[in-house]
């Protein structure tokens, strides 16, 4: 096989090891997922039982994260990993069984997944016939860069929330945690700067770099914590460090997977289809759409793939992430979807869909070496120092919207802040693309609008009306 050929590495001024370089990084910016997801789906998170079994679970990610991420690869050739989605969980286990339980339906979690496959059915539908396409063709140039800025404050929103830098606060909902004697915080913003040195110099690598150095630290210091003198060994600090709490070295390298018999082709589809059951296939289908493309545009804008306002081989693109959802749902788990954490391997220099094979590799091969993945993604502050740099990275885009066009700019500023502090990439282009064609309109530009986005605008407003509120 001649990856060259087929990827076309020359023409993309890219390399065999940057490809590497930068699938490894995008793997272990969203390895997370392998353990998350399991442990929200079962119901462990919670101290809940939902009935999906852990094991199973977990082997049904990495392998719809696989396939998905092939499909990417080959179909699309892009840089682009895919894994089930953040967001979709939750709300599979704290709204879609409890709506199942009060309809009276026994095997809820059955009838969940039969809710799952059915919207990547439609999804997949959506994309043979070009829908999905045509909505990606009608964005403007503004709010496509637009999408790429707002990803980015939410990734490095979500680096900074997920190692206790930034924290929860009654009164301004979010403030800077006071405690920086934590190891958590230490670690987090000795490893930034590292990482940012680092690529400030041009180093190749160095988000991977700043990922290992960040994961030899966390060792070290576990290691040596409990001789540590003073303040460090207080019980109240010990407490409250996230350091003691998830931070587990490996004790072992490799391990057996588990196996998928309890969740494969277990979903039920006739339950899907009652009354009670329809709106969240909707939902569903809504977030995964939205989500999607929301990313897709994101990274590709960064990544330079956009070419005369249009994407290239955009609906191969898009078949990668309905397959993976209908794929996920026959294994056990919740909808696919494209991963924003792609970001970090663009930024390594990733740009074909060599760097999803490697990514792809490294899901499949997690299920034996899970005690070393799971060191590594159990412990936020390994990898945020890497989803700050690639969010300060991603805002660059802010430049490319026409700020002096205010029917184009509010929209944005709308996308912008809409997707972080939404916390949704569907919920914040949901925001711009409702108020895009009636600014446009009442401003006298109606005519510079496609068709497709003011059904699209009334689509989605009916969405948050009837479906969002329960109306």
């Amino acid at each position: 096989m001649n990856l060259h050929k087929i990827f076309h590495l020359s023409e993309n001024n890219t390399t065999f090891r940057t490809e590497i370089v930068a699938g490894l990084t995008t793997f272990l910016t969203m390895s997370y997922i392998i353990f998350v997801q399991p442990a929200i789906l079962s119901g462990q998170m919670f101290g809940i039982e939902t009935g999906l079994d852990f094991g199973a679970v977990m082997v049904a990610t990495c392998l719809s994260a696989a396939l998905a991420t092939l499909i990417m690869a080959f179909y699309a050739r892009y840089p682009i990993a895919l894994a089930p989605g953040m967001g979709q969980n939750f709300f599979l286990v704290f709204t879609v069984l409890p709506a199942a339980a009060a309809a009276g339906i026994t095997n809820s979690w059955q009838v969940a997944l039969g809710v799952i496959f059915i919207s990547g059915v439609l999804f997949l539908i959506l994309t043979l016939l070009g829908i999905r396409e045509k909505i990606l063709d009608a964005v403007s140039p503004s709010m496509r860069n637009a999408i790429a800025v707002g990803i980015g404050l939410f990734i490095a929103f979500i680096g900074l929330q997920n190692t206790g830098f930034i924290i929860k606060d009654p009164g301004t909902a979010v403030t800077l945690n006071p405690d920086f004697n934590s190891p958590d915080i230490l670690i987090f913003f000795v490893i930034l700067l590292f990482t940012a040195i680092l690529h400030a110099r041009g180093v190749r690598g160095s988000i991977l770099l700043g990922i290992l150095a960040a994961t030899g630290i966390s060792i070290l210091l576990h290691s040596i914590f409990p001789y540590l003198p003073g303040a460090i060994t207080d019980s109240a600090i010990v407490a409250e460090s996230m350091l003691m709490k998830d931070f587990v070295i490996a004790e072992s390298v490799v391990s057996s997977p588990p196996s998928m018999a309890p969740t494969f082709l277990k979903m039920d589809m006739v339950g899907a289809l009652a009354l009670s059951m329809i709106p969240f296939i909707l939902i569903f289908l809504f977030m995964d759409v939205f989500d999607t493309m929301g990313t897709i545009i994101g990274v590709s804008e960064r990544a330079g793939f956009i070419k005369d306002n249009k994407l290239p081989r955009a609906k191969n693109a898009m078949m990668a992430d309905s397959v993976g959802t209908v794929a996920g749902a026959a294994f056990g788990t919740s909808t696919v979807t494209c991963y924003i954490e792609s970001a970090a391997g663009v930024e390594q220099g990733g740009r074909t869909g060599l760097t999803g094979v490697v990514v792809a590799i490294l899901f499949l091969l997690a299920l034996f070496f899970s005690p070393i993945i799971s060191m590594v993604a159990s412990y936020p502050p390994i990898t945020a120092p890497a989803l700050v740099i690639v969010g300060s990275m991603m805002i660059q885009n802010v430049n490319k919207i026409d700020w002096g066009d205010y029917s184009e700019s509010i929209p944005s500023f709308l996308i912008i802040i809409g997707i972080p502090l939404t916390y949704s990439i569907a919920d914040g282009l949901a925001l711009g693309f409702i108020s895009y064609p009636v600014v446009k309109y009442a401003s006298g530009k109606g005519k510079n609008v496609k068709p497709l986005m003011y059904m699209l605008a009334i689509i989605l407003l009916a969405y948050f009306i009837f479906l969002r509120t329960g109306m």
